[in-house]
């Protein structure tokens, strides 16, 4: 049987946050594109993210969906990025 990883997902105000710091950083970017795909149009969800996560932004801009992005908090040790997907 194969090890599992559990995500470090937790929820604040029914809105479901993911600590990017916790996650090896070779399965980060997979691991976040995962929880935004799990949300629907309307849905958020919360990212903590251990620098401005720029280049994750660009990729996040790219996908199908689209995503509102706006930040709840910025540095100086954590990012606090919400997600809320539009479309």
């Amino acid at each position: 049987m194969l090890p599992t990883m559990q995500l470090p997902l937790s929820s604040t105000e029914h809105t479901p946050t993911l600590n990017a710091c916790v996650i090896p950083h070779a399965l980060r970017h997979g691991a976040i594109h995962g929880a935004l795909g799990s949300r629907g149009v309307g849905e958020s969800m919360i990212l903590i993210a251990p620098h401005n996560p720029i280049p994750l932004l660009k990729e996040v801009e790219a996908r199908e969906e689209t995503f509102q992005v706006k930040y709840l908090q910025e540095g100086p040790k954590d990012w606090h990025i919400q997600f809320t997907r539009t479309a």
